[in-house]
């Protein structure tokens, strides 16, 4: 089969809007609509195609075979603990989704609600005493969770649905009557259970919200922002009606961000990034909320991301430095720090709990790029590490040698690198895939993941780039890549290609690019700005089309990362780089797969039709591109299976291309 020539027919519409002094063409503006006939006949024939060439990709087999059996590793995580119960998931190797437990007993499995497999547990809160479950479940992959409340010990349900959650923090009341929550960008509202009424107790308008409790259900602290700030508040539910709440600021209307929490010391801890990029700890009084202490100052190479309170006043501190996770142990009156807990090893920290009322111990997940999600237990009375409990399944895996590396962008700035490949692998240039996000103060953090080992133990390299945008450096290292700075994430990315091919590790003909939402648009500005550097490109989910970007999936929540394209000048920027109009007739560019979901409520599918049909209109080269459509599945969690199938397609994609 030759490209471009049997590709699916796209009417290409004279469609120019004028907005702000810019004429943007728009030729596919059609593909937006995904019920229109003519997108539904695209699609159909989209997907033909599709699957005749996935047909003809040699090593797909051997992909799904491997990924199946490195994926076959389940999970687990630490626990959180309410009263004296013990709430924890765990996924056996042959479960589709993690099952929440408390203590040894199953509370909820998503598969006993939904034997498809189509519904996923978003979130859950058990309240404070242990014996009620609020938790969230959405379907085919939409996000657009229903909250339900359960009875821990019968297993009933005895609340729900209540719309409009996703992701939604909830904070319980003492007692399991009642909870705040938060109803997805709208407020924080309160619900007692079995009524239908809820009150909304703190809006704001349409922003990201947060509650937490104090263990003794006295101080609700609430937060409000976007990416670029937030500002915190604190109220004294002591004696008064929870639904009339009295809410003072703590911190209001700053550009930086400030996460708050009474721990069971009765101290307000602030964690805030306020004149500290790399983030600082501050310490207040709860009745005086607005007069702070510095309690752990900032490290001016470790990125501070989370804390937990112990008893015999000390205080774990996790940071991680240049893209690996450490935790030490400070005073929690003076701040000194006195020791660090022992690691098993050089990689990911995530999830550092302790008990809500105080003790010695603390729990917190490691990972690195050979080892499942395993928990570990540290006790302050010992000073010691211990496993608490690895990943349910071992399997055997591939010796590979991690290399960090550190390269000079356009402008000077250096960044890091890691790249993953097999130690015994003689020189020469490799096929290699280089990936990065750059985005929203996100940071990409060492772990286990089942496509990269399949990838390396092919004989791949595989490479990821701590790119401005993201968190690995702290909020600085963010602002430097969002908004008017974004083309910095581009250039970032273009430099760590250059220098994996000047280094030998690869070549131009024999280097894919890999990237998921903010990532996919990372692709596509790569692939545009510089096709010649690239062999292959598979853009997952990816922001295209940044001129229309606000007008669908979460859109409207990403304009303080992004930019307003409803503002002249923010327009400019966004127009800058915007990978579906700086697509060019008669460039050869890379084999280029698009991999969507059609529950996608965050990115809207239309960006990759969009931009599917504008590149093969244009691409002046016989390397092929695809659009990869699939049903039932979102943005977020889905099954095991399907997770493997998107795996073994895309990596043999990559593998076929760069070859």
């Amino acid at each position: 089969m030759k490209f471009p020539d049997s590709y699916p027919p796209a009417d290409r519409l004279l469609l120019t809007a004028h907005h702000h002094g810019h004429a943007i063409e728009d030729p596919y503006r059609w593909l937006e609509d995904p019920l229109d006939p003519r997108t539904e006949a695209w699609l159909t024939a989209q997907d033909k195609l599709w699957r005749e060439r996935a047909a003809a990709l040699p090593e797909r087999e051997w992909f799904r075979a491997r990924l199946t059996e490195l994926s076959d590793t389940g999970l687990v995580t630490p626990p959180v603990w309410r009263g004296r119960k013990r709430f924890h998931l765990r996924q056996s190797t042959s479960q589709e989704h993690p099952v929440l437990y408390c203590d040894d007993q199953v509370v909820l499995d998503p598969m006993d609600l939904d034997p498809t497999g189509l519904t996923t547990l978003d979130d859950w809160q058990p309240d404070l005493e242990g014996r009620r479950l609020a938790y969230q479940i959405s379907r085919s992959g939409d996000e657009q969770a229903d909250l339900y409340v359960r009875d821990v010990a019968t297993g009933a349900v005895i609340d729900g649905p209540i719309g409009g959650c996703r992701y939604s923090a909830v904070a319980w009341l003492p007692g399991g009557a009642a909870f705040y929550y938060v109803r997805f960008r709208e407020g924080v509202y309160l619900h007692r259970v079995g009524e239908a009424a809820d009150v909304p107790v703190f809006t704001r308008g349409p922003i990201s919200y947060g509650v937490q409790i104090s263990v003794d259900g006295r101080w609700l602290t609430i937060s409000a922002g976007t990416a670029s700030g937030s500002s915190l508040w604190l109220a004294d539910l002591a004696g008064g009606d929870p639904a009339a709440t009295l809410p003072r600021p703590v911190r209001e209307g700053s550009a930086a961000r400030t996460a708050g929490a009474v721990a069971c010391d009765g101290r307000l801890y602030l964690l805030t990034d306020l004149d500290a990029p790399r983030r600082r700890l501050c310490v207040a009084d709860p009745e005086d909320p607005g007069v702070w202490r510095e309690l752990v100052p900032e490290d001016e190479e470790a990125v501070l991301g989370a804390f937990t309170v112990l008893d015999g006043d000390r205080l774990l501190v996790s940071r991680t430095r240049h893209a690996v996770g450490e935790i030490a142990v400070h005073h929690s009156r003076t701040g000194e720090r006195l020791s660090t807990v022992p690691l098993p090893g050089s990689g990911t920290i995530a999830a550092l709990t302790s008990r809500p009322e105080g003790g010695p111990e603390a729990w917190f997940a490691y990972t690195d790029a050979v080892t499942p999600a395993e928990i570990w237990r540290y006790d302050a009375r010992t000073d010691a590490t211990t496993p608490w409990s690895a990943a349910p399944g071992r399997r055997s895996l591939p010796e590979v040698r991690s290399h960090h590396i550190e390269y000079a962008s356009a402008d000077g700035t250096r960044v890091r690198m890691v790249v993953v490949a097999l130690p015994s692998e003689s020189g020469g240039p490799r096929p290699a895939i280089l990936s990065g996000y750059g985005g929203f103060g996100i940071p990409l953090l060492p772990g286990y993941a089942a496509d990269s080992l399949a990838w390396v133990e092919a004989g791949g390299v595989l490479a990821i780039a701590n790119l401005r945008g993201g968190g690995e450096e702290g909020e600085g290292w963010h602002r430097d890549g969002m908004l008017e700075r974004k083309q910095n994430v581009f250039d970032d990315f273009v430099a760590a290609a250059e220098k994996l091919i000047a280094d030998g590790w690869t070549t131009p003909e024999r280097l894919g690019i890999w990237g998921e939402s903010n990532g996919g648009l990372l692709v596509g500005a790569a692939i545009t700005q510089r096709p010649d550097l690239f062999a292959a490109a598979v853009c997952s989910a990816g922001l295209l089309d940044m001129a229309r970007y606000h007008r669908s999936g979460l859109g409207p929540s990403w304009i303080g990362e992004y930019g307003d394209p409803e503002d002249a000048e923010q327009l400019g920027w966004l127009l800058g780089y915007s990978p579906y109009h700086h697509v060019a007739k008669g460039t050869d560019y890379p084999a280029t797969l698009f991999t969507v979901s059609a529950g996608d409520t965050r990115v809207d599918p239309m960006h990759a039709r969009k931009m599917c049909a504008a590149l093969q209109w244009a691409t002046g080269g016989d390397r092929p591109v695809l659009l990869r459509h699939e049903l039932d599945v979102g943005h977020g969690a889905r099954a095991v299976s399907r997770s493997v199938g998107l795996a073994a397609d895309v990596l043999a994609f990559l593998a076929a291309h760069t070859a």
